[in-house]
């Protein structure tokens, strides 16, 4: 339902005003109406998004890739924010999150595959991680229903999990309750005034001013109309396709699994994250093709393709739902933050895969800069402003009409 959910006693316009209700956004808002500002999120449809597709990884360990030491660091300071994290959050919002400490287990099939593995255990280790190789024997040993042609893993107790669905639905309701007011609308156009962002004009033919203005727009966040050249972040969609299954009943058979299992098949990454409602999440692809979130056949063939060959009795399982969505992508895999070069934007994107893990620590980050502060240590590195007007990535191409990106 369109429209605006006001706030008693809050009138005028307010000190922040938030474009994008998906978690970044949601999480922006409550830190900073936590911190005494009165703040507006403007949204069709606040906790919907990339939040609705996403998988939860808390996977700080066996997300790392080379290259991203630095974007390490930021996601294991967030990674130990969460456990206090969620139970603030559930405490405000009076209900849970689906948070599971249950450890990641990361598994190869063939020996290219484990030799990858391997490399990428000794990566681990250079940087000071907790993560033991195994066997294919131990890792049979953990996850019963693992195929008999698994060749080696590592094991991640410190990686864990989250329901992304809840956890925006938990958002949405803990930023009601802090008293922010919800616009259910699009922002059409950032508004400008004097070199300045005042504001934004919103779809439905009203104007939010407002002392500061975040752009949590996820993919679209570089499609915004009224964006000066200088301060359009490099920021674009790269689409994900994810399967989700129905899991027997864990005291009929046992648990089906107990814990996320990643794996490297054929070269490619895949992952299974079992729910403790049941739910079997299968993902994901990663695809450069615009706006498009179109599940394809292909795309779910191959998730199924791998996903027998790692665990065969996958294929038994009924199949609840396929999605697609649109991660916000950057040049260097890591979110801008603070600041932009147009005074009184502040951005919180760009996040690509670390959107869900990143959430507390983006949370406390904008709540520091947008009352006054500096961006902290820890985040200093991922500054808005780091690619500079000509630097890597270019300007998104059109903004997208789906409903379903709108938000992403």
């Amino acid at each position: 339902m369109r429209g605006t959910t006001t706030t008693p006693g809050r009138t005028g316009s307010p000190d922040v005003l938030v474009l994008g209700g998906g978690i970044i956004g949601l999480v922006t808002a409550w830190r900073a109406a936590q911190r005494g500002l009165s703040v507006t999120v403007t949204d069709p449809e606040p906790g919907g998004g990339a939040a609705q597709v996403a998988a939860g990884m808390l996977a700080a360990v066996t997300e790392l890739h080379y290259g991203e030491e630095a974007l390490l660091d930021l996601n294991l300071a967030s990674a130990a924010r969460y456990p206090d994290f969620v139970a603030e959050l559930e405490d405000a919002a009076g209900t849970g999150v689906g948070y599971r400490a249950c450890g990641t287990l990361a598994v190869a099939l063939d020996a290219d595959d484990r030799a990858h593995l391997r490399e990428l255990h000794a990566l681990q280790q250079r940087c000071g991680l907790e993560s033991s190789w195994l066997t294919g024997r131990e890792c049979r040993r953990l996850e019963p229903m693992l195929a008999p042609s698994v060749r080696g893993g590592t094991r991640v107790d410190g990686d864990h999990q989250i329901d992304p669905r809840r956890l925006a639905a938990a958002l949405l309701r803990a930023c009601e309750r802090e008293g922010v007011t919800f616009h259910r609308a699009l922002a059409a156009r950032l508004l400008v005034a004097g070199d300045r962002a005042v504001g934004a004009a919103l779809d439905d033919g009203d104007e939010v001013r407002a002392g500061q203005t975040v752009l949590a727009l996820g993919s679209r966040s570089g499609t915004l109309p009224g964006l000066p050249d200088q301060a359009v972040p490099p920021v674009r969609p790269v689409k994900g396709q994810v399967l989700r299954l129905r899991m027997p009943p864990a005291a009929t058979v046992g648990p089906f699994l107990s814990r996320t299992v990643r794996a490297v098949v054929r070269g490619g990454a895949l992952y299974l994250v079992p729910r403790e409602n049941g739910e079997l999440v299968v993902g994901a692809t990663s695809e450069e093709l615009g706006w498009d979130t179109t599940v394809t056949a292909g795309g779910v063939y191959e998730l199924l393709r791998d996903a027998h060959e790692l665990l065969p009795g996958i294929t038994e399982l009924p199949l609840a739902e396929t999605r697609a969505g649109l991660r916000p992508g950057s040049p260097d895999n890591a979110p801008l933050l603070g600041p932009g070069p147009l005074p009184g934007l502040q951005l919180a994107t760009g996040h690509y895969r670390n959107g869900v893990l990143l959430t507390p620590l983006t949370g406390d980050v904008m709540g520091e800069v947008l009352t006054g502060g500096e961006l902290p240590p820890v985040a200093k590195a991922f500054a808005a402003t780091r690619f500079g007007p000509s630097g890597p990535g270019s300007r998104p191409g059109p903004r997208p009409t789906d409903p379903q990106e709108q938000n992403v």
